[in-house]
């Protein structure tokens, strides 16, 4: 029965482990005033500095993209990045 049991648990615990995934990252990061959060989905620039306008925040490049990624969605009209 401990046997059992042992091996149930065993099966229990490699049945939650679930394979890495990716992050998909984007070119650019907003950052939203002194204390606000941080987005880093956007395709272009003026995406970006349009999330940003008014609140005090910046657009800076991000340093974690590397490319698209297999998944990712495309950017809008003629960007075709």
């Amino acid at each position: 029965m401990r046997v059992f049991l042992l091996a149930l648990s065993i099966l229990g615990l490699t049945a939650t482990f679930e394979p890495v995934s990716a992050e998909i990252t984007y070119p650019w990061c907003a950052q939203y005033g002194r204390r606000g959060g941080r987005n880093c989905g956007f395709w272009t620039y003026d995406q970006c500095m349009a999330s940003v306008w008014g609140n005090g925040g910046y657009c800076e490049p991000n340093a974690m993209f590397r490319g698209r990624v297999p998944g990712q969605i495309p950017p809008p009209g003629r960007y075709g990045y």
